[in-house]
């Protein structure tokens, strides 16, 4: 069933004329009733309904009492916020089987409809329909009672809009300032507004003159309600960062209640300067050590706010304070710092509204380490003779003292700038390295290195001097000798026998020669020599041999039977090519003529394989029939 519209019931609608004096008459017993038998009847409906806006609502009335069974009158009236009363709907009948009478009002904007029960069910509410609706009752007997329901319509209001203070806010003023403005319109009833900071509702108390709202409430033509909290906040330095908001909160239906969040905002304050803090932001070693060729930054902050001048100076030894920078953002930069940069440097913050008490002023004491260039004596290529002593030194100047150390092949020699080498050998010849470094600025170190060179005859190294091969010789074996030398300059090496040398050098301090040669019997009484000399001197070793044995007679006699069983086996082998090319492979041209052919007995005319095989001329005929070219006699 479609709802009717406005100001209609959903019963039929009575016709005109005949049914007019009843209605009249069951007003008047309405009203008026019967003198002296009037009674009370027990009429109940909900004093308070909510509902949003653009919902349905029934509206309920319920009867009790002795006549509550009885046929009855049921009229439901209106009162608008004027407090004009106007009939909305009348029925008669029993309860649950109520009948609407007459003509509804039609002027009533309420769109309805009556149900049996006595209920009145209102479609799609509106502000307009937020008034007094009164269930009148009378019954046969002449009882009556009357309930009345406030209908109210709610309505969610807009999200709230916030307009913060965007000027520069002093905690130094006295009064509490305006801090913001927040507004929620168009709900109903009206909405309340809360103030939060950091998420925590400000204690707002009308004798906190720190703290404190002014609201106003408006109501619109629509009949709804926009609100308005002007919120005045004596802040301090802690609300720099705090974050402020306010919520708006809205009745909704049965009890429940729902709200809404403004965007946050944040205040600009001006606050005095409390705490300064100067540092060096480079790294730097304790006590204000930084590297020399450094880039060095130093930063000075303080915490007021609007961001205060820095004003930086330097005063060192016998020197006047040098004034250095002027700036708002706090940071000093000393590109590729020199040891001629280092003193006190001084960072003052200008701000005139700090309290006197306010250490304004902070010093920072600045150390440029530094470590020279390393100088080498005697220089970097020293030569000391064989067993001769030398000394070495290393020059080296820094602040704050470097320390030093020689080292050879890795390993520490001693950690003073000075090195004493006594009794020098080849073993002390090599590349000495002499390492600065201040262990207070890591990454501050210099090196150099040296090389020292020491003159002498040659010196052989001792275990090469057996030859290498079987603890027995004889003559014919070969032997490899090897011989290694070591001086300065560097040595040469040769041998007093006929060989195939091969010298190399295997090291920055030796060198090598092999020679391979046979064993032969005046080893035995000469030896073989090595020398190794340079402009100093000349060493030689004598390789001895043992005694070495001649051959044995039966190892030549296998030799030459070897050698003649070897010619034969070719011999033969150039036989056989030779008979299968048919060439000529003898020098004789003597004819031998051929044997008569020897035929096979039982098989008369066959050839005997002798004569189709290697000793045939040809691969066709026998010598006998005078057919194939070549006769026996030319062949080898």
């Amino acid at each position: 069933m479609e709802p009717p519209g406005p100001g209609r019931a959903s019963s039929p609608r009575p016709g005109p004329g005949p049914r007019r004096a009843p209605r009249l008459l069951l007003l008047a017993l309405l009203f008026g009733g019967a003198p002296g038998v009037q009674t009370e009847i027990r009429v109940s409906a909900p004093p308070l309904v909510e509902v949003m806006k653009g919902e349905s609502v029934t509206l309920n009335c319920s009867l009790s009492g002795a006549g509550s069974k009885d046929h009855l009158t049921l009229e439901w009236r209106i009162t608008d916020r004027s407090g004009n009363t106007s009939p909305l709907v009348l029925a008669v009948g029993k309860m649950g089987a109520l009948k609407t009478s007459g003509e509804p009002n039609l002027k009533s904007s309420v769109s309805f409809q009556m149900h049996p029960n006595g209920s009145l069910h209102l479609f799609s509410v509106d502000m307009t329909n937020e008034q007094d609706y009164s269930c009148h009752v009378l019954t046969g007997a002449g009882e009556k009672g009357q309930g009345t329901s406030h209908l109210r319509v709610l309505v969610a209001p807009e999200p709230p809009e916030v307009i913060p203070n965007k000027g520069t806010i002093s905690v130094l003023d006295e009064e509490a300032p305006e801090i913001a403005t927040c507004t929620s319109r168009n709900g109903n009833p009206v909405p309340n507004i809360t103030w939060y900071r950091d998420g925590e509702a400000l204690e707002i108390s009308l004798k906190n003159k720190e703290l404190y709202t002014v609201s106003r409430t408006v109501r619109e033509a629509s009949g709804l309600h926009s609100l308005t909290s002007v919120l005045y906040l004596r802040p301090k330095k802690a609300d720099r960062d705090a974050a402020f908001h306010c919520r708006a909160t809205y009745l909704l239906p049965n009890g429940q209640q729902g709200q809404q969040d403004a965007t946050p905002f944040y205040l600009t304050l001006h606050y005095p300067t409390e705490n300064v803090q100067f540092w060096v932001d480079s790294p730097a070693a304790p006590g204000g050590w930084v590297r020399e060729g450094d880039t060095v930054n130093l930063f000075c902050r303080g915490d007021g706010n609007p961001t205060p001048e820095y004003i930086f100076t330097l005063k060192q030894e016998k020197m006047e304070e040098k004034s250095l920078d002027t700036n708002t953002n706090g940071n000093l930069t000393l590109w590729r710092v020199s040891r001629n940069q280092s003193g006190l440097y001084q960072c003052e913050v200008a701000d005139f509204d700090a309290a006197l008490e306010v250490e304004l002023i902070q010093k920072l004491e600045i150390h440029v380490g530094y470590l020279d260039p390393l100088k080498l004596s005697p220089g970097e290529n020293v030569t000391v003779p064989l067993k001769g002593t030398v000394e070495l030194d290393c020059l080296v100047s820094g602040d704050p003292t470097p320390e030093v150390l020689w080292t050879k092949d890795s390993i520490p020699q001693t950690q003073t700038p000075h090195l004493t080498l006594t009794n020098v050998s080849f073993n002390s010849a090599g590349i000495y390295t002499c390492e600065a470094s201040i262990p207070k600025l890591p990454g501050l170190t210099r090196t150099r290195h040296l090389q020292l060179l020491v003159e002498g005859e040659p010196e052989l190294k001792s275990g090469e001097m057996q030859p290498q091969g079987s603890s027995g010789w004889t003559e014919g074996d070969e032997v490899t000798l090897t011989c290694s030398a070591r001086a300065h300059p560097t040595p040469k090496l040769s041998w007093n026998r006929q060989g195939e040398p091969v010298n190399r050098v295997i090291d920055d301090d030796w060198v090598q020669s092999s020679l391979k040669l046979k064993v032969t019997g005046s080893l035995t009484r000469d030896g073989v020599i090595c020398f190794a000399s340079n402009n100093l001197g000349v060493r030689n070793h004598t390789f001895h041999f043992e005694s070495v044995a001649s051959q044995s007679p039966q190892a030549g006699v296998a030799v030459m039977a070897a050698a003649v069983s070897v010619g034969l086996l070719l011999l033969v082998v150039a036989l056989f090519y030779c008979m299968r090319r048919k060439g000529r492979c003898c020098q004789s041209r003597e004819k031998v003529p051929p044997l008569p052919p020897e035929q096979e007995p039982g098989r008369p005319g066959m050839d005997r394989p002798e004569q189709t095989g290697l000793l045939s001329g040809g691969a066709g005929g026998g010598g006998g029939s005078g057919r194939g070219g070549h006769s026996f006699g030319d062949e080898c």
